[in-house]
């Protein structure tokens, strides 16, 4: 039965898998699409509110080291991330990566794992856009009507119109096809990365050299505790994080380490990229560059506006210029960060839909789902069902107390493809690569360890909710996706290989 559960599929199978005429996804995409794609996506809320959060509570101005901190850790998935899009240039990321290097059990569960991560996403980031348009709107002098809001739903069991609403319309733009996308894309990000740079370059005209001292404020321990909320780390060691000095440094990476979240999504797109084996190493890592450095940008100025104990939680960016008298930005930067967040919700459904299709067509799930539109060339099936289900969970629910899943989904992800890497390297050393990650296996254990580190460093809670969907994707896989996958199938003799196929 073991060896079953760890089959493999050859790379060759899943490349020739895309050329099926009603499962093949059509091509458009350049190495500046995805580059946009992955600032899209990772530009979001974190820019504009963690800052503040972990500059006050934890890093003081040293806050733009963490963001540094953060970035090398992203950096050393993204590396792996880079040599596997490029070597099997197919959607469904981490989940077609894992498929081909550790087998069939470990892929359904990595790509369960990103079902959850990309609903949740698109949901909370959903709601968190219907509340920027809100917070716009009464600014204006006009207000939702009772119940209908991001703000009333969770106490008042409403239905959050606008969140619904959002991820409804970037369901039908996904639908439409690929090239559609990536051109609102580009003309959004472009829209949030001004703002951005308005910030910085406005900003750098306010800053106050004696905010900066201390740079790295004097170490402060936290309490211990024992409270699901408490880190896992705590609960396991009795070791509390620090709030300031070297440790709170890296204590506040773990937290401005999910204001990158999404780079990883770039990956689903590899199956529609025209030239993956070039385009998606320059996309994935050059959006992580381009955000890194934004973010250590922001978090300079603002530490430097104003005093990192004055900061604001809520909306740090904005409150530094009421403070320095010049009250018109925060609006602008509300405005930058509500059209940002379109495409970061986009995004995020976007990789859910390609991880879904590309399971769908291996036989996990059935294969009603693979079957791309005639005209469009998307996967419309999976993107019309998934963006239903998201619409209605963000419209209920904020999901304030789950956002935390998305987290951990990820570093679960970065961790199985680092892994990867190694025994890839190992079982098929034959394979071309176009993009190769440097200094293996050192660099994927760096990758590993780094993850690891962050993950402990999330509350034990996270940790439960995540292992009971991950016991419920066990379990729909020994009901289900064990017995109807191809790679079944075809030792079965039910199905035909059309070239090679898996280990038995």
């Amino acid at each position: 039965m073991s060896s079953t559960l760890f089959r493999t599929k050859k790379v060759e199978q899943s490349i020739l898998d895309t050329e099926e005429p009603e499962h093949a996804l059509k091509k458009s995409l350049s190495a500046l699409d995805l580059t946009v794609f992955g600032v899209g996506v990772i530009i979001g809320t974190g820019i504009f509110v963690l800052t503040g959060t972990v500059a006050k509570d934890n890093a003081g101005p040293a806050t733009a080291l963490a963001f540094v901190a953060a970035g090398v850790a992203c950096a050393l998935a993204a590396l792996c991330y880079a040599e596997f899009a490029s070597t099997v240039p197919v959607a469904g990321s981490a989940y077609t990566f894992s498929y081909a290097s550790l087998g069939e059990l470990p892929a359904w569960i990595i790509g369960w794992d990103l079902v959850l991560e990309f609903a949740l996403g698109t949901a909370v980031v959903a709601v968190g856009w219907s509340g920027y348009i809100q917070s716009l709107m009464e600014n204006a002098g006009w207000t939702m009507p009772a119940g209908l809001g991001s703000r009333e739903g969770a106490d008042a069991f409403g239905f959050d119109i606008l969140a619904a609403a959002l991820v409804l319309v970037l369901t039908g733009i996904l639908v439409l096809g690929m090239k559609l996308s990536a051109r609102i894309t580009s003309l959004v990000v472009a829209i949030k990365v001004t703002v951005v740079l308005v910030v910085i370059i406005a900003g750098a005209f306010l800053i106050k050299g004696e905010n900066y001292d201390p740079f790295i404020p004097k170490e402060k321990p936290v309490e211990a505790g024992a409270s699901l909320d408490s880190p896992l780390i705590q609960l396991m060691f009795g070791w509390a994080p620090s709030n300031f000095g070297v440790m709170g440094i890296f204590t506040a990476a773990s937290v401005v380490f999910f204001a990158f979240i999404g780079f990883d999504v770039v990956a689903t797109a590899a199956e529609e990229t025209k030239n993956p084996q070039r385009d998606m190493p320059r996309g994935i890592l050059g959006s992580l560059a381009i955000c890194t450095t934004l973010y250590v940008l922001v978090s300079i100025v603002v530490t430097g506006m104003q005093h990192y104990s004055q900061l604001s939680v809520d909306a740090p960016l904005a409150d530094a210029f009421k403070a320095t008298g010049h009250p018109w930005f925060a609006g602008f930067i509300s405005f930058g960060a509500a059209v940002g967040l379109t495409t970061v919700c986009m995004i995020l459904l976007l990789g859910q839909t390609r991880v879904f299709f590309a399971m769908s067509r291996d036989g996990l799930l059935p294969r009603f789902f693979s079957r791309v539109h005639p005209r469009f060339k998307t996967p419309h099936r999976p993107t019309i069902l998934l963006g239903v289900i998201i619409a209605i969970l963000a419209g209920f629910t904020p999901l304030t107390e789950l956002a935390a899943l998305v987290n951990i989904g990820t570093l679960f992800a970065f961790v199985v493809v680092a892994i990867g890497v190694i025994i890839l390297r190992k079982s098929r050393p034959d394979l071309p690569r176009a993009f190769r990650t440097p200094w293996v296996p050192v660099i994927p254990i760096l990758s590993v360890c780094a993850s690891l580190w962050l993950m402990i460093n999330l509350p034990a809670e996270t940790w439960v909710r995540f292992g009971i969907w991950m016991a419920a994707g066990f379990l729909l896989y020994f009901l289900y996706g064990r017995t109807h996958s191809r790679l079944a199938r075809q030792a079965s003799g039910a199905e035909q290989p059309s070239v090679g196929g898996g280990t038995p």
